[in-house]
């Protein structure tokens, strides 16, 4: 069985699933967690503004341990929020064959990656994009500084396809990339769909929205990068629709949308909800959006295609290029473009058959995006390596034969 360590950050309910089951590819993990801070499975989260901890299990199931992190400012803000001396110690002393970093951007994960580049195999995953680069000086420098950070993995696992042209503009060759793709539990959020979809229905009936109108939800943290601001100038243009918009989430400019939707009966607020009530919650909207100015990828719209409900997203939205089929899945919009999402909206008000089509167009295109698939990138970066390595051992074992004959 090969030994792959795994550095990640702390556990995140869209990567433990997978960790559990690469048993099933003979392949025995250990996660090294950096942010020892987070161990007690509390960690504040700046989005929502408050601590958050998730209601399903994020530590049963495979090897673990957290390491000591001894940075004096600890947390995920800073590049020097993650110090951990025996981070390589305890890779090396369980006898690692292959390391996968998720995330450079920190002390010890980057020190990670330079120090067993050229020991072992190293593996990378992270989802950045070249959506939102600001044009200047610094973007160039950047570039470069990417670029040197890259050469020190072997293989990366892009998620999609905006991040497959991020690792390629940053100097890695398509031979180096594999497709892993971002994946949800598909079968928590789509089973029982029964069951969810009632309580979808129990929660609207008890909120006091009108069981014919159509419901758009926002879901995810009130912050300037979300663009929750968005959804107050989309209900407003909506008023003379049979629309309900719902607001889900916490932050620091949750207040400030309440007070520009004062006096709109078609919107209503609902408080942070934890992992186990989304699959209601998503239901209880029609339709999906995300309106954001910045996003790597968009979880949500992984969760909400899989409760069958077809989406609108920004071009700003890393999976869009992936997930948003236009006419089919959702549509993508421009930033901030209202008419657009008004029409589209008012569409699905007169064609209610047209919107399940896309919510099963959504929900099957999603499979695609699953475990299995992480699972089997993993397996062909480990076996692609192996070869690498074998082809690097006999031309250096030729060069060799060379020198000695010259």
């Amino acid at each position: 069985m090969k030994k792959l360590a795994v550095v990640a950050t702390h556990p995140v309910q869209y990567h433990v699933p997978w960790l559990v089951r690469l048993g099933e590819r003979d392949i025995h993990v250990k996660v090294f967690y950096t942010w020892e801070q987070s161990k007690n499975g509390i960690v504040f989260d700046s989005g929502f503004g408050k601590s958050i901890q998730w209601d399903i299990p994020l530590l049963e199931g495979y090897d673990h341990e957290f390491v000591t992190n001894t940075s004096r400012w600890p947390g995920l803000h800073h590049f020097k929020g993650l110090v951990n001396p025996d981070l390589i110690s305890k890779i090396e002393e369980w006898g690692a064959e292959g390391v996968l970093v998720i995330g450079w951007n920190y002390h010890s994960h980057l020190r990670c990656m330079r120090h067993f580049h050229g020991k072992i195999p190293v593996y990378f995953r992270g989802d950045s994009v070249l959506l939102h680069e600001k044009p200047g000086p610094k973007k160039w420098a950047r570039r470069l500084f990417l670029t040197w950070v890259y050469r020190h993995i072997d293989y990366a696992l892009y998620v999609g396809r905006n991040n497959k042209a991020y690792f390629i503009r940053h100097g890695m060759k398509p031979s180096q990339l594999i497709f892993s793709p971002q994946a949800i539990d598909i079968d928590r959020f789509s089973q029982p769909n029964t069951f969810y979809t009632q309580g979808a229905q129990q929660r609207k009936a008890e909120l006091g929205i009108p069981s014919n109108h159509l419901t758009v939800l926002f879901a995810g943290k009130m912050q300037p990068v979300k663009n929750p601001f968005y959804m107050a100038e989309l209900a407003r243009a909506c008023q003379d629709l049979p629309v309900h918009f719902i607001l889900v989430g916490d932050g620091k400019l949750k207040r400030y949308v309440e007070q520009r939707c004062q006096g709109m009966p078609n919107v209503t607020f609902m408080d942070f909800q934890n992992q186990r009530t989304m699959p209601i919650i998503y239901r209880m909207g029609d339709v999906y959006i995300m309106p954001s100015v910045s996003e790597t990828w968009g979880m949500g719209i992984n969760e909400a295609m899989a409760c069958e409900r077809p989406v609108i997203a920004t071009d700003r939205v890393g999976c869009a290029a992936d997930l948003v089929l236009e006419g089919i899945t959702g549509i993508t919009i421009e930033r901030d473009d209202l008419k657009k999402s008004v029409a589209f909206i008012r569409e699905m008000c007169g064609d209610r058959q047209r919107l399940e089509e896309m919510g099963h167009a959504a929900r099957a295109l999603i499979q695609l995006f699953s475990f299995t698939q992480v699972i089997d990138s993993i397996a062909l970066a480990m076996k692609s390596a192996k070869k690498y390595r074998l082809r690097h051992v006999h031309r250096s074992d030729r060069k060799q034969d060379k020198a000695q004959i010259a």
